[in-house]
C-alpha cells in the first residue's frame, strides 16, 4: 500500500448515521477552536490593540488607504487585516471580537481549502482526520483568537498553495475527476490569493510560495510544470489584485515604500534593529508547543516522511510539495535576524496535511504505531493537566484568580482524558482514541469563558479602562498619563479610552489621573501620588495626583465591590 492510497472501503464509515456523527464533530470542532470565546478577553499584549486602533480609526473616518494610528500614517504592516477589521466594526459594531474575526475566517478558510487538498491527494479518511487534528493544535487555537496579521497572511498563503497544487498537477490522480491541461480556475484563484496575501503582510508571500515551489522542482524536476505557475492569468490576476492599493498608498504618501518595503521588511529580516534577535532553532520549541497535543503525531510524520521521500525519491510524490513548503518556511524565518513566533504560522498548514496523511496510513495498515501513537498522545494530556496543577501556585496573576479549583479542574480533566484515549489505544480502538483526543481542548474551552474573564484584569487594560470610563470625569481622561507601563497596557489603554495618553513626567507633574503597575505605583507614592488598590492582581492601577479633589478617589469601586 503506497502513501498516497486512499482509504478502503471497510475502513470508512459506511452508514448514514456514522457520517452524520463525522459532520457534527467536525463542524462543533471548527467552531469552537475558531469562533468561540473571540471576545472572552481584551487585548493582549502591542499588537492587538494597535492594529484594532487602525482598523476603527478606517471605519470612522472612511480612509480605507492610509493606516494612521494615532492620526499619523503607519506604514509598519499593509492593509488586509485592517480592511477585515473595519468591515466586521461596521457590521458587528467595535469589540474584541470583531477585531479576530478576520483572524478566525481566515483560519477556517485555510482548514477548508486543505482539508480539500487532502481529500484529492490522499482520500476522504485523511480530510477527515486533517479536519480534526489541524484546528484542535495549541497554535491554531491561539493564533486565530489574535487580531494580528498573521493568520490572514497564512491562510491566504495556504489557499495559494494548495492552488498551486492542481497546477502542478498533483490532484490529478485516481481519487479527483480528471482536471483540464490547463486548469483556468486554478489559476485565476492563485494569483487573486497570492494577491490578498501580498495584502497581508508584504512581499514576503511571494518568497515564501516561490522559495517552495523552487525546491519542490529542484528535488523534483519537474521544472516545467513549475514554469506554469507564472502563466500571464495568474501573473494578471496577481497584479489586478495586489497592486492597486500599493501604487495608490505610495501617491498619496511618498515615504510609504522606504518606510514599509526597506525598514520593515530588508531591515526587519537582515538586521537585529527591531530587537526580535533569537538563536537559529528559536523555531524548533515554537513549533513542538504549536502542535501541542498533537507532538507524538508531529515528530513521527516529519522522521517517517522525509525518510519515506528520501528512500524511494517518487518526483510524482506530492508529499514533496509540502515538505518543501514547511521546509522553506522555518529555514526562511530561522535564518532572519528578527524572529517572533507568528513569523513560522505559514508552515502549520503543510506539516498539518503530512501529520494526517501519517495518522490515517497508519489507521489503514493497523500498525501497531497506532497503539503508541495514542499511549504518546495521552502521556501528553497527562503531562499538561500534572503541570497546570504544579504551575497554579507559581503563577502570581493565576493564583490571585478566584476561584484556584477551576485550574484543579482542568488538570483533573486532562490526566483522565490522557488516560481514557491511553486506554483505549491499548484496547485497539486507535480511531475512538484519537477521535476523543481531538475534542478533549474544545471541550474544555466550552467551558472556559469565566476563567478568561478573571484573567483579563491580569493581562489586558480592558477592565480598568471601562472603570475609569465609568467613575472618572471626561475631563479628567483627557489630560490622564501613564508612568512605566509595558508597551502593550499602554496601547491597550489608549485603544479603550479612545485616546493616546501622554507619559507622566515627575518634574512637571502634568496629568491628574496616572495608570501604572503595581511596582512602579509605589515610586509614584514616595513622589506624593496616591495610588489606588482595585482589585486583587490588576495589571493596571489608577493613581491621582494629590493636587486632585480629594472626592474623586471616592467614586472609584473599591476592590470586591461590583463594576
Amino acid at each position: 500500500m503506497t502513501e498516497t492510497t486512499a482509504a478502503t472501503a471497510e475502513n470508512l464509515p459506511t452508514s448514514a448515521a456514522a457520517r452524520i456523527g463525522w459532520a457534527i464533530l467536525i463542524f462543533a470542532t471548527l467552531y469552537v477552536c475558531y469562533f468561540s470565546h473571540l471576545g472572552a478577553i481584551g487585548f493582549v499584549g502591542p499588537d492587538e490593540p494597535r492594529y484594532a486602533w487602525i482598523a476603527r480609526d478606517m471605519a470612522e473616518t472612511g480612509d480605507w488607504v492610509t493606516p494612521r494610528l494615532y492620526g499619523k500614517p503607519w506604514f509598519e504592516k499593509p492593509v488586509l487585516y485592517y480592511w477585515g477589521a473595519a468591515l466586521c466594526f461596521k457590521l458587528f459594531g467595535v469589540s474584541e471580537a470583531s477585531a479576530r474575526l478576520p483572524s478566525a475566517i481566515s483560519a477556517l478558510l485555510a482548514t477548508l481549502a486543505l482539508a480539500w487538498l487532502a481529500l484529492c491527494l490522499y482520500g476522504s479518511e485523511t480530510a477527515r482526520w486533517l479536519l480534526l487534528l489541524f484546528p484542535t493544535t495549541v497554535g491554531m487555537i491561539g493564533f486565530s483568537h489574535a487580531a494580528s496579521m498573521d493568520t490572514p497572511f497564512s491562510g491566504m498563503l495556504t489557499i495559494t498553495m494548495v492552488c498551486a497544487a492542481v497546477i502542478l498537477g498533483l490532484t490529478r490522480n485516481e481519487h479527483t475527476p480528471i482536471l483540464p491541461r490547463t486548469p483556468w480556475l486554478a489559476l485565476l484563484l492563485s494569483g487573486f490569493f497570492l494577491g490578498l496575501a501580498i495584502l497581508a503582510k508584504g512581499p514576503a508571500a511571494v518568497v515564501l510560495s516561490g522559495g517552495a515551489i523552487f525546491f519542490w522542482g529542484l528535488f523534483t524536476k519537474r521544472w516545467r510544470d513549475a514554469v506554469r505557475l507564472l502563466h500571464p492569468i495568474a501573473i494578471t490576476s496577481f497584479c489586478c489584485n495586489a497592486l492597486p492599493w500599493y501604487i495608490l498608498c505610495a501617491h498619496r504618501n511618498p515615504d510609504f515604500f522606504h518606510i514599509f518595503i526597506i525598514e520593515h521588511n530588508f531591515k526587519r529580516y537582515l538586521t537585529p534593529g527591531f530587537q526580535h534577535i533569537q538563536p537559529f532553532w528559536f523555531y524548533v520549541p515554537v513549533l513542538l508547543v504549536a502542535f501541542l497535543p498533537w507532538i507524538g503525531i508531529f515528530l513521527w510524520s516529519l522522521v517517517r516522511g522525509i525518510a519515506n521521500l528520501w528512500r524511494t525519491r517518487c518526483t510524482t510524490e506530492p508529499t514533496w510539495l509540502l515538505i518543501c513548503w514547511a521546509g522553506f518556511c522555518l529555514l526562511f524565518f530561522s535564518v532572519s535576524k528578527s524572529k517572533l513566533p507568528g513569523y513560522i504560522l505559514p508552515a502549520f498548514p503543510a506539516i498539518g496535511l503530512l501529520m494526517a496523511r501519517d495518522l490515517s496510513g497508519r489507521l489503514q495498515q493497523g500498525l501497531n504505531a497506532v497503539r503508541w501513537l495514542c499511549l504518546g498522545v495521552g502521556l501528553t494530556f497527562v503531562i499538561l493537566g500534572v503541570a497546570a496543577y504544579q504551575l497554579n501556585n507559581r503563577i502570581p496573576f493565576v493564583t490571585a484568580i478566584r476561584p484556584a479549583p477551576t485550574v484543579r479542574l482542568f488538570a483533573l480533566f486532562m490526566v483522565s482524558g490522557g488516560i481514557v484515549v491511553g486506554t483505549l489505544g491499548l484496547l485497539r480502538s486507535g480511531r475512538k482514541a484519537l477521535a476523543l483526543a481531538a475534542i478533549v481542548l474544545p471541550v474544555f474551552m466550552t467551558f472556559g469563558t469565566e476563567d478568561l474573564r478573571q484573567l483579563d484584569d491580569g493581562v489586558s487594560a480592558r477592565l480598568v479602562a471601562q472603570r475609569a470610563k465609568d467613575h472618572l470625569p471626561s475631563a479628567e481622561l483627557d489630560i490622564a498619563t501613564t508612568y512605566k507601563l509595558q508597551r502593550g497596557l499602554k496601547f491597550g489603554l489608549n485603544f479603550y479610552l479612545h485616546r493616546e495618553l501622554a507619559e507622566w513626567s515627575p518634574p512637571s507633574g502634568h496629568g491628574s489621573i496616572v495608570f501604572t503597575t503595581h511596582g512602579h505605583a509605589k515610586e509614584l507614592e514616595q513622589m506624593g501620588v496616591h495610588c489606588h488598590r482595585d482589585g486583587p492582581y490588576p495589571a493596571i492601577e489608577i493613581c491621582i495626583d494629590s493636587s486632585t479633589v480629594a472626592n474623586l478617589t471616592d467614586s472609584l469601586p473599591r476592590s470586591g465591590q461590583p463594576h
